[in-house]
């Protein structure tokens, strides 16, 4: 792999574990399932969601690291090249799934790295913002899959207009992360 692609961590472990609990029965409801993934990486939660039975051509994707777009379309994902929702065609999905940047930033750390670790300032900025846009994308009763961690602060998903629901945690040794469900209020 790639080394500057995004390899999965426990926080790609915890989302693609949980996809395979939730998905299936929403394809229960809805077989035409349409998924996008922002920020897809090496493409694990992309090979979850083939391998639980949404239809390829449903399976939408893109990552801000050109070398992630090209790896997953190698592995034959259709993937674009965008920051968030810069470049994605205006189009409904049923779920949109996001394992973001999210720790606070750290001056030192090294650009390249920081792309893929930081979330902004206080960690939660990028989330923000994917929130804030994702709204235009999501179908009637869609979900959201998204992960936070204890240290980066605190979204007020009442705020940006989501109910929520943690639905996975993973406890490590200095953090917890969290897999959170969202609905539009």
């Amino acid at each position: 792999m790639n080394p500057s692609i995004y390899e999965p961590q426990e926080d790609s472990f915890l989302m693609s574990e949980n996809l395979k609990k939730e998905i299936p029965k929403i394809l229960k409801k809805n077989p035409k399932l349409k998924l996008l993934e922002i920020g897809s990486g090496s493409g694990i939660n992309l090979k979850t969601a083939l391998s639980l039975g949404i239809k390829e051509q449903n399976i939408f994707s893109s990552d801000i690291n050109k070398n992630a777009v090209n790896h997953c379309k190698k592995l034959g994902f259709n993937c674009i090249h965008s920051n968030l929702f810069e470049k994605i065609p205006k189009q409904k999905f049923d779920i949109i799934i996001f394992n973001p940047p999210y720790l606070p930033g750290d001056k030192k750390e090294p650009k390249d790295s920081k792309l893929i670790t930081a979330g902004g300032e206080k960690g939660n900025e990028l989330s923000i913002k994917f929130l804030k846009q994702a709204k235009n994308y999501l179908e009637k009763n869609s979900k959201i899959f998204l992960i936070t961690s204890s240290l980066s602060k605190e979204i007020n998903f009442k705020k940006l207009g989501y109910k929520e629901k943690e639905i996975g945690n993973k406890k490590l040794f200095f953090e917890k992360l969290i897999l959170w469900e969202l609905k539009i209020r």
